[in-house]
């Protein structure tokens, strides 16, 4: 079998068989008539494209247990016969594997459905044949999962609209959005643009193969579990009447996936946007709106893709409590599995983690939760120190190589106090300075925005 390493990470797909494709492939930028779709899905270009992403975005193997890295031996003896399927339409997806994850906030949990390996092959090649098909079309105000769009640019949307006086939010939460789609429904969106009934077949064996768990397959008859490269493009499709209907409408907003915000100028507005447009949502999606996420409300007492907003006219970003709630739990679990290693090594092992929330909080413009955020991870870093040295003369013995008065360090190591309140006390804090840190290279949040924002 071929490992990991010598899959190449999709380096050489024509080895994996994908090249052995004869169908033409059209131009870069020239759409594929939408009756021979399948004929661009399983041609040579797209494949080797499809190859790679699943390869780079690598992931848990689905029920057949196929790993990613053994992907190119399997396709090297079977990629012949899937392409004879998929171009006569008989080609069948496996079941999903269920995976349930923590919720953020720890309140229950979030069904994920895994697809095999060949099948998220499938489905990334059939997504970068509709998306281009799909999306030109897509409301301006739509952000999420779309080539050139992100987060960032629907929050900066967001806090535009509340610059403009528009301070009051219809925050309308979609209750169970991946598993309530309606698959009738979604297949005629599908069917406005898509004409080859091997894609159609194919996308809706996709939305019902079953769900996999404790080794028994359940059937699905609605919803299109996370989980899949071709989910998210299917979301769009859905939630492109509600964008379109609320264009229609005049309304200021910006959706991402399912997660959409309308901006009005009162509270009155907002109470009338909130009734009809609940009522599309269910009349005409089949869709439910969760009461007890969604409300009419100031921007800056809601959180928007983990941003919020101050209550200033010329409203400013800030980072959203349960966003840094959600750090500190995340940071909490590492530094129980930290107390009995080497510091720096620990330390080292928590960049990607600070790095990446840093990074995707950097338009955030009130900035002293980061310097809180700081002084919490080092004081929680000293406290693993304190647990380690466990007996008063090690921590007498190490105050003193750290520069304090024996007769202070002797008195600190002494104090009968908790390793929490003695990482928070002065002995600490002159022992362990943010210096001592900056040399172990502990990200800091603070001087790291600061510098993204310099250079932005």
């Amino acid at each position: 079998m071929t490992g990991a390493g010598t899959a190449g990470r999709g380096r050489n797909p024509r080895e994996a068989g994908i090249g052995a494709s004869s169908i033409p492939i059209r131009k870069e930028n020239s759409l594929p008539e939408s009756t021979y779709l399948m004929e661009a899905v399983v041609g040579r270009e797209n494949m080797t494209n499809a190859y790679e992403q699943v390869m780079e975005n690598q992931g848990a193997p689905g029920v057949d247990g196929l790993p990613v890295g053994e992907l190119k031996a399997y396709l090297r003896e079977n990629w012949a016969r899937i392409k004879e399927e998929l171009l006569e339409g008989r080609y069948q997806p496996q079941a999903v594997k269920r995976v349930d994850i923590p919720k953020p906030g720890g309140k229950g949990t979030r069904m994920l459905g895994i697809p095999s390996v060949i099948d998220r092959l499938i489905q990334q090649a059939l997504n970068q044949v509709l998306q281009p098909i799909f999306d030109p079309a897509f409301s301006e105000s739509s952000y999420g999962f779309r080539p050139g769009r992100n987060a960032h640019q629907a929050v900066l949307q967001a806090q535009a609209f509340v610059r403009e006086g528009k301070r009051w939010v219809v925050d309308m939460d979609l209750e169970k959005f991946f598993d309530r789609v309606n698959h009738d429904l979604l297949m005629e969106r599908v069917k406005r643009k898509v004409e080859d009934k091997r894609v159609l077949a194919l996308i809706r064996r996709f939305l019902q193969a079953g769900m996999m768990e404790g080794g028994v397959a359940t059937p699905r008859t609605q919803g299109t579990p996370q989980g899949g490269p071709l989910s998210p493009l299917l979301s769009n499709i859905l939630l492109d009447d509600l964008d379109k209907e609320l264009e229609r409408r005049g309304h200021s907003f910006c959706r991402y996936a399912d997660d959409c915000n309308i901006y009005v100028r009162s509270q009155r507005a907002g109470d009338r946007v909130m009734e009809s447009i609940q009522n599309f949502v269910e009349k005409r999606l089949k869709l439910r709106v969760n009461p007890e996420k969604s409300a009419v409300d100031r921007p800056w007492r809601r959180k928007f893709l983990g941003y919020s907003l101050t209550w200033h006219r010329e409203a400013k970003l800030k980072v959203a409590p349960e966003s840094v709630v959600r750090l500190k739990e995340k940071l909490r679990e590492r530094f129980r599995q930290g107390r009995g290693r080497n510091l720096e090594r620990f330390i080292a092992s928590l960049e990607p983690l600070l790095k990446g929330w840093i990074n995707y909080f950097r338009l955030a413009e009130v900035k002293g939760i980061f310097e809180e955020l700081d002084g919490w991870i080092r004081r929680k870093l000293r406290a693993i120190l304190w647990r380690q040295w466990k007996r008063p003369f090690t921590r007498a013995k190490n105050l003193m190589r750290r520069g304090l008065e024996e007769v202070r360090a002797w008195k600190s190591a002494y104090n009968g106090r908790g390793a929490w309140w003695n990482a928070g006390a002065s002995h600490m804090n002159h022992a362990f300075p943010k210096k001592f840190f900056d040399e172990m290279r502990l990200v800091s949040l603070l001087d790291r925005i600061r510098g993204l924002q310099r250079h932005s």
